[in-house]
């Protein structure tokens, strides 16, 4: 079976010559001028690597990158005219498995493609948690309850994200605060508690009737509404 590549970029005439290019080698293609495009594009085609410009009408590369690493591992070449050391270091630690300048040679892009699909390796990519009646959706950044949108601020939707990808687990403090405030909120378990009381409230607030328990000492866990 072809491999599948998605090209995100918004300019057409660059589509069109990465798609000649990779055809010709024997991909199959497909294209997104957006980055929202571009991320609803990997959950249904589900494409074995992406092309990814970093200069996107709707969001920055690097912003889709972080987006799409909250749920997948596909491999990502960022195709871009930026030059700049600290643009190139952005994308990679977002994510970007590689970095291409433009302008570039097909050999050179085919080169690079076939290096980082053989380092990918197996994952279960789940762009929707459900637990219950409690959907996130990791691609739109969307919570509902019952079918309703739950309104949440960015750190609030943040944790969520890490309690739902992990449910039924428990995840410790440490792992919570990394993942949401960053490597120097480690000691931070003040934020913890304020955070996941507002989160509480307003899951209860909209219906949920699941948990978030505090593991005394340890961390939290999502836990789904008994029937």
């Amino acid at each position: 079976m072809n491999p599948v590549a998605l090209i995100i970029d918004d300019e057409v005439q660059i589509r069109r010559l990465l798609r000649i290019g990779l055809e010709g080698a024997g991909y199959k293609v497909c294209e997104a001028a957006s980055g929202q495009e571009g991320l609803q594009e990997i959950v249904y085609k589900k494409p074995d690597v992406v092309l990814l410009d970093l200069g996107l009408p709707d969001l920055d590369g690097v912003a889709v990158l972080k987006r799409l690493r909250e749920w997948s591992h596909v491999p990502v070449v960022v195709l871009t005219v930026r030059e700049d050391e600290r643009d190139k270091v952005a994308a990679l630690d977002a994510g970007a498995d590689d970095y291409l300048t433009k302008p570039f040679s097909t050999a050179e892009l085919l080169a690079r493609l076939r290096a980082v699909q053989r380092r990918v390796t197996e994952s279960d990519e789940q762009p929707v948690c459900i637990v219950g009646s409690l959907v996130v959706d990791l691609t739109k950044h969307r919570v509902e309850v019952k079918g309703s949108e739950v309104s949440l601020s960015a750190t609030e939707y943040a944790l969520l994200r890490e309690l739902a990808r992990n449910a039924g687990k428990v995840i410790t403090h440490r792992q919570l605060l990394r993942a949401v405030w960053g490597p120097n909120a480690e000691e931070q378990s003040q934020y913890l508690r304020v955070y996941t009381t507002h989160l509480r409230r307003k899951l209860e607030a909209a219906g949920w009737r699941g948990q978030i328990k505090n593991e005394p000492g340890i961390g939290y866990r999502l836990v789904c509404e008994k029937l």
